[in-house]
């Protein structure tokens, strides 16, 4: 498991593009991290304004989920290593995403070649499926 502080180590992204607070589970081919969404987030401010309801706009919960898959990347890459997010195919969102919902994000080994890295990623809240998509990463060096 690594927290907050391990992951600012970690990956050089910053408030308020760095979109994920804790690493829960870690092996060769699978991440699994979470994003506590708050209802102070800024973007919360002008993405629906009043009467609709707050909702996490769909390209910050990619954001989240690109930013966990890059995790799998951290096994082989120096540290520091992020990937330039270079494809995303498939996405599908199912549920929306609220304040208060812990997103629980899976990033799966799909394939790697000459570097590309592809991830099968899914955000669930709760027992539900909110997004999915694969996710193509390219490592970048700091």
């Amino acid at each position: 498991m690594r927290d907050i502080e391990e992951i600012r180590r970690l990956i050089p992204l910053r408030f308020p593009y760095l979109m994920i607070d804790r690493i829960l589970e870690e092996v060769p081919d699978r991440v699994v991290g979470l994003k506590n969404v708050s209802v102070n987030e800024p973007f919360f401010q002008g993405h629906f304004p009043e009467p609709l309801p707050a909702i996490m706009p769909g390209t910050l919960i990619l954001e989240a989920m690109a930013q966990v898959a890059a995790f799998l990347l951290l096994s082989d890459e120096a540290p520091r290593a992020l990937g330039y997010l270079v494809g995303v195919d498939k996405a599908r969102f199912r549920k929306h995403v609220v304040p208060g919902d812990q997103l629980r994000i899976q990033a799966s080994m799909s394939r790697r070649r000459r570097g590309l890295l592809v991830a099968d990623v899914v955000a669930t809240v709760g027992d539900s499926e909110v997004a999915s998509a694969q996710i193509s990463l390219l490592p970048a060096k700091p």
